[in-house]
């Protein structure tokens, strides 16, 4: 079995991947206390039955996908993890980056449930924090010790969305952003060698 902090973090990734995480660039208006965690219980909701089904790999891969897309504000996302980057790529290349990154994410972190089936997380309460709303959760996994999962929403993309996840102090989003990074410097910069490989390794 694995160690108690790798299991936890790859559990909390794949949360993370599959649900999306971004910054938040604006006020939350129109959000309140109960609609963030109405979020949270659909979102967790959907993963639970996801990763309980029993159905293919391939299959549970597509209904993550569906996950992230509902949840997620994946064009935030997508511009945050390719940080200076974005800003010199052209519109074409932000769509096709924003696609190849949504899919590669959903199916990089999908590939771990199976190592989760009969997990739960269970809602403890939520508060606001300057322009969004922290939403506190417990991970039960079997074998393993409960854990505090911290999910951020916002509406400042126009709906109630993800847009980061903290587990134990650990925030996933700059995880990726660092990964993502990475993989660009190895391209040197070429950002269009990226989308090719985020999309085969989708």
């Amino acid at each position: 079995m694995p160690n108690s902090r790798l299991t936890r973090r790859s559990f909390g990734g794949a949360l993370a991947g599959t649900m999306a995480l971004a910054i938040l660039p604006r006020a939350a208006a129109a959000l309140d206390d109960a609609s963030a965690r109405a979020l949270i219980d659909r979102a967790v909701g959907e993963v639970h039955e996801i990763i309980n089904s029993g159905r293919s790999e391939a299959r549970m891969l597509t209904d993550f996908e569906g996950i992230f897309t509902r949840y997620a504000d994946v064009t935030t996302i997508a511009r945050t993890t390719l940080g200076a980057a974005a800003r010199q790529a052209t519109a074409a290349q932000m769509s096709a980056y924003t696609r190849a990154f949504g899919i590669y994410l959903s199916h990089k972190y999908g590939r771990r449930f199976r190592e989760f089936i009969g997990a739960r997380i269970e809602i403890t309460g939520s508060r606001p924090l300057k322009s969004f709303y922290e939403v506190r959760s417990v991970a039960y996994l079997q074998g393993e010790a409960p854990f505090e999962l911290l999910w951020y929403v916002s509406s400042a993309s126009g709906r109630d969305l993800f847009f980061n996840i903290v587990i134990e102090g650990v925030d996933l989003l700059n995880s990726e952003r660092i990964e993502m990074g990475a993989m660009l410097d190895r391209r040197r910069g070429d950002l269009d060698a990226m989308i090719a490989d985020l999309r085969a390794r989708g």
